[in-house]
């Protein structure tokens, strides 16, 4: 996957074919958010019409708001932590169950500049997605880059996850 930074050209266009899939399966998406902080939520809110297949994004940074939003556990986040497999999984996965749509993607990360841990440097995402009925997908990520490289790579590659279970 390109891990270079995008433009927001492109995380438009990636967004209006997202829409055109949406509304062609006849589903709705929710976006559960860390590290980008709304930013996939509002690439695909800048198309117009969005009302129709965009049921709602949740911003969770801390752990009480991934708990109470997103419901993941608290166990999950002592052992593992806000970025790791398990804690976009069960974000993913909450997301979901919680606000009724067909599709959600979600993501967790150290965009930094600080914020880093051993074994979990600057530019560690987790992306996860999932449909209504299937089963969580997740995905890491290392990317470089200053705080907004990183999380503009984290949106082109969560909404690039997005286009690809869409289509499959």
């Amino acid at each position: 996957m390109n891990t270079h930074a995008t433009d927001d050209t492109e995380l438009f266009a990636l967004g209006n074919t997202i829409a055109e899939l949406l509304l062609a399966h006849g589903q709705t998406i929710v976006c559960a958010e860390s590290c980008t902080g709304g930013w996939i939520s509002k690439v695909l809110t800048d198309i117009p019409g969005s009302s129709t297949w965009f049921e709602c994004g949740v911003v969770a940074y801390s752990y009480e708001a991934k708990e109470a939003l997103l419901g993941v556990q608290p166990q999950t986040l002592e052992r593992t932590g806000a970025v790791s497999q398990e804690t976009v999984v069960e974000m993913v996965s909450g997301a979901l169950a919680r606000y009724g749509a067909g599709v959600a993607v979600a993501v967790t990360g150290i965009a930094g500049p600080g914020g880093d841990t051993p074994g979990k440097p600057v530019g560690t995402v987790w992306i996860g997605w999932k449909r209504r009925g299937g089963y969580a997908q997740s995905e890491q990520f290392h990317f470089d880059g200053d705080r907004e490289a990183v999380r503009r790579q984290t949106v082109h590659a969560a909404l690039e996850g997005v286009r690809r279970i869409l289509t499959n």
